[in-house]
């Protein structure tokens, strides 16, 4: 799990870094060199131009021009004015291959790194610097970006302009929030974290690979898990839960439902009764395909077990401390998010930890960069999944997916990012033409 820090954060960790003895110089020293590795690496050495801004963004172009031109690089400088921080004068310093102006006239090169602006920015970039980088970035074979890429917004993920697309970001002791959230995001390319020395505290993180519970040679269906789902109104979004929550893994998956649903696998059983009480269940699911049933609801938060609460359901809980001392996962959508919570301030991370808060359970904001929240104050970026998951029903199967690793023992933070990962994972490997049914299949 990559750590990731706000700007205030990164600004404080350096600062501490430097006040523990690490010079500022040398911390620049160490991104540049990172950022020289990471552009020799991808690019095999290809003729390069590096674009400098005035600030530290700059200062790190100035040194990874040094480190490449030292393995035989052909390395060109643009800059877009001298250099106004003494970390920066210092790495411009120490670059003797020349400095030519950035203008509409600079001329491209197959490989561009724009160290323009950085995690610092706060306006757009205006006039012949955002001109000259769109059009360089353009004619360019690869565009790789320092930090960010110039124009963005580092806690929110807006674009304070217009921003090129690169296909390589290089970021430093942590990953910024923009970098996972949109618009941001589809301008970042790859994210690579390079190591400098800094040390990221931090609760906050790219969601990884999950370390999911080994199965117990000795162990059985319920202590696997038992997922328990209270069907409704639409019987197709529980059983895409239920088929999901059963191919996550879950040991024994249950429906209650007044109406027998068709071609759901054997092994889930069907029952019309609502045995919420039922200590052995690991998990509770409401809401897929429930419509507007309120007592349905207020029958799961009643059963005194750990309980998802999806799609309809979320609607019908009203006022968000109704929530708090329950177990609970909630996974709204945006237009369900607003619905309860209402508008939130701040960036999507910053309403999803305040939602959790205010609520007291763990929220799963999902969307292109779904963001999973404790009240506790953790919270996990996910990292990019495709965009052929908005599609019908891939709500559901999520839904599934974290209530099997709730109930295999998995507490419902942990559960929630194990989720989000798998059905990111899942529909890669399911492919562009998915329905919700593959995402199912693609879980074996």
């Amino acid at each position: 799990m990559r750590p990731i820090l706000t700007a205030a954060a990164m600004r404080a960790a350096d600062a501490a870094a430097i006040a523990a003895g690490t010079s500022e110089t040398e911390l620049m020293e160490r991104a540049g060199a990172a950022l020289a590795e990471t552009a020799w690496r991808f690019t095999g050495g290809m003729d390069t131009l590096i674009l400098c801004g005035p600030g530290n963004n700059g200062g790190d172009g100035y040194v990874a021009a040094r480190h490449l031109a030292e393995r035989g690089v052909a390395v060109r400088v643009a800059a877009l004015g001298d250099p106004k921080t003494d970390a920066a004068r210092w790495a411009a310093g120490r670059w003797d291959g020349g400095v030519e102006p950035l203008s509409a006239m600079t001329s491209r090169a197959p490989l561009l790194i724009d160290c323009l602006f950085g995690t610092g920015l706060k306006k757009g970039v205006e006039g012949i610097a955002i001109q000259a980088l769109i059009r360089l970035s353009s004619a360019s074979r690869l565009c790789i970006a320092c930090d960010l890429p110039s124009g963005v917004d580092s806690d929110s993920g807006a674009l304070l302009c217009e921003v090129a697309e690169a296909q390589l970001t290089v970021t430093f002791g942590a990953l910024k929030p923009a970098h996972r959230l949109a618009p941001a995001m589809y301008h970042c390319g790859r994210v690579v974290l390079a190591d400098i020395g800094i040390r990221t505290d931090t609760s906050w993180f790219e969601i990884g690979e999950p370390d999911l519970p080994a199965l117990d040679p000795a162990g059985h269906k319920y202590s696997r898990g038992l997922v328990h789902l209270l069907a409704g109104q639409m019987p197709g979004a529980i059983a895409l839960s239920a088929h999901a929550a059963a191919r996550a893994g879950a040991g024994y998956v249950r429906i209650s439902t007044s109406r027998p649903i068709d071609n759901l696998p054997s092994a889930i059983v069907q029952t019309e009764t609502a045995e919420v009480s039922d200590p052995k269940i690991g998990c509770l699911v409401v809401g897929p395909g429930l419509g507007d049933i309120p007592p349905v609801l207020t029958l799961a938060l009643t059963g005194g077990r750990p309980v998802l609460i999806d799609a309809d359901a979320i609607g019908l809980v009203g006022d968000p401390e109704r929530l708090r001392g329950h177990d609970t996962i909630v996974t709204p959508h945006a237009g369900e998010f607003a619905k309860l919570f209402g508008a939130l301030p701040g960036s999507k991370a910053d309403q999803t930890l305040a939602a959790a808060q205010a609520s007291g359970a763990v929220i799963v904001y999902k969307g292109p960069d779904t963001i999973v929240a404790a009240p506790d104050g953790r919270v996990g970026f996910a990292p990019p999944a495709p965009a052929w998951l908005a599609s019908a029903g891939t709500g559901d199967v999520l839904a599934g997916i974290i209530a099997a690793m709730r109930a295999r023992g998995l507490p419902s933070f942990e559960a929630a990012c194990a989720g989000v990962w798998l059905h990111g994972r899942a529909a890669e490997r399911a492919g562009p033409t998915m329905i919700a049914d593959d995402l199912i299949e693609a879980l074996k």
